[in-house]
């Protein structure tokens, strides 16, 4: 009867490699249901992600054109100064006096300024100026790479490093504002390069260049290059020396600090940082410099 049983119960339990055929099995199914999940859930975040993208995309997009828009075109008399100093004269032909308000100008014509004095402005400005439309992407990236590394740095976002071209820097003088704003940014950079291709038909890119060296500020209420060399070396722009050249061009950057009357160590400093970028853009020699 044991025998029996024993037969009995052996006949009905299944195989011991049936048994784990059917544990891998259904281990299996787990896994690939498990694989399923998780691809679900990483399709719908790709998808997700692409959507938000596309939204952050657009509505940046969309922001940028209502910018450009809005946007006036401009005539070349908008970029042109109004404010100049007036002069009088004695029955001779000698100067008595002048008169001006907060804007001392007396325009000259780029045939009026000598080599010495465009070739610094634009190599320690724009040195790229006579090849860009306007906008300089170089540039662009250079700054933008600096700003990161100083941001990182720092742990405090920075924008420390600008790539505005001469071109945008006008726009900035004579139309727009001078505030740190993507909106005027955005403006800016559009305006130049439109204001570069009407310019290049009409009067040629040298005639933004002359415009820009009649308005820029170089303290003491001084606008332009003529002013200030009248004021600081009491010649004309085209009479200026090279190492004089290096030197209003050097004010630009921050007239308070380097007008050689306001602090005559920085502004040598300047100087000599404006002579060497033109020499290593071979305006001039090294024996120049």
């Amino acid at each position: 009867m044991d025998e029996i049983q024993n037969t009995r119960r052996s006949a009905n339990k299944p195989p011991e490699r049936d048994s784990r055929s059917h544990n891998q099995k259904g281990k299996r199914r787990r896994r690939r249901k498990k694989k399923s999940v998780l691809g679900s859930i990483a399709k719908v975040l790709l998808v997700t992600g692409v959507i938000v993208v596309f939204a952050v995309a657009g509505a940046g997009l969309g922001t940028v054109f209502g910018i450009l828009q809005s946007t006036e075109m401009l005539n070349t008399s908008d970029i042109v100064p109004e404010s100049y100093t007036s002069v009088i004269f004695d029955g001779a032909g000698n100067t008595i006096d002048k008169l001006h308000g907060t804007e001392n100008r007396e325009y000259v014509k780029l045939s009026g300024i000598t080599s010495n004095l465009q070739n610094a402005v634009v190599a320690i400005e724009d040195e790229r100026f006579y090849k860009h439309n306007g906008i300089d992407m170089r540039g662009i990236m250079r700054a933008m790479k600096q700003n990161i590394v100083d941001s990182v740095a720092t742990k405090k976002i920075s924008f420390s490093q600008g790539a505005s071209t001469i071109t945008q820097q006008l726009l900035k003088n004579e139309v727009l504002s001078s505030e740190k704003k993507v909106e005027r940014k955005i403006k800016e950079q559009y305006l130049a390069v439109s204001l570069e291709k009407a310019l290049e038909k009409q009067l040629g890119s040298k005639y933004i260049l002359e415009l820009y060296l009649n308005t820029i500020s170089l303290h003491h209420g001084l606008h332009g290059v003529e002013a200030a060399s009248l004021y600081y070396f009491g010649k004309h722009a085209g009479e200026l020396t090279l190492a004089e050249s290096a030197m209003i061009a050097g004010i630009t950057k921050n007239p308070s600090v380097y007008a050689p009357d306001a602090n005559q160590e920085e502004s040598r400093k300047r100087q000599l940082t404006v002579l060497g970028k033109m020499k290593d853009l071979e305006y001039i020699t090294a024996e120049q410099y």
